[in-house]
């Protein structure tokens, strides 16, 4: 019955990529695992993503890797280890982009998205999901203090695109390419999140 369980969790439309793989240099510990409603940030976003029904959801680690599995410990989630964190954000897209087609080559759309930004819902992912399938858009961004990004939905035509991406280059590049395939969905307090302690502090006083 598990194993039933497990393959057909992998049958469904949507593949959440949940980035976790920086090392946090401006934070100096792995923000991945700061206390947050009584949980940690990831886990947050991991608990959000997991109630997105028809979805599974695969978390890119990088820096600090052991320690992150260890903690987190969820049968839910695939793991995926990006061993090139260090040379940008498009390695651990590439990574989470391949793990997800090994598991679902059917998969029609993936959202990319943050461990850092503590105002993720279930709602925010559901929204992006939504706005994708009533405009027909490829691309649904989130929008927030005048830009857009994370969390985003792709449609399976960008995926190729996507595991080509190389260095710093991140979901914006596409984003800004096709603008005309692009659906923008608020995501309010999306500019809140946690690169340094003071963001911390603000964030938990």
């Amino acid at each position: 019955m598990m194993k039933f369980i497990m393959e057909n969790r992998f049958q469904n439309k949507t593949g959440i990529i949940i980035l976790a793989a920086g090392n946090s240099s401006r934070l100096g510990r792995p923000k991945q695992l700061l206390e947050y409603k009584e949980s940690t940030l990831l886990k947050n976003t991991i608990s959000e993503a997991l109630n997105v029904e028809n979805s599974f959801v695969i978390v890119v680690t990088g820096s600090n890797r052991d320690l992150i599995e260890k903690e987190l410990n969820l049968p839910e989630i695939t793991f995926s280890f990006n061993s090139e964190w260090e040379n940008g954000m498009s390695s651990s897209i590439v990574k989470g982009i391949s793990e997800l087609l090994l598991l679902n080559p059917e998969c029609e759309q993936c959202i990319l998205a943050v461990c850092d930004q503590p105002f993720v819902t279930v709602s925010v992912f559901e929204n992006l999901i939504f706005e994708s399938n009533k405009t027909k858009k490829g691309i649904a961004a989130s929008a927030y203090a005048e830009t857009l990004g994370t969390p985003v939905l792709f449609h399976k035509k960008y995926f190729q695109e996507l595991l080509e991406l190389k260095g710093q280059e991140g979901a914006k590049k596409l984003i800004k390419k096709y603008t005309h395939d692009v659906v923008s969905v608020l995501f309010e307090k999306g500019n809140i999140d946690i690169d340094t302690e003071e963001d911390y502090f603000k964030l938990i006083s």
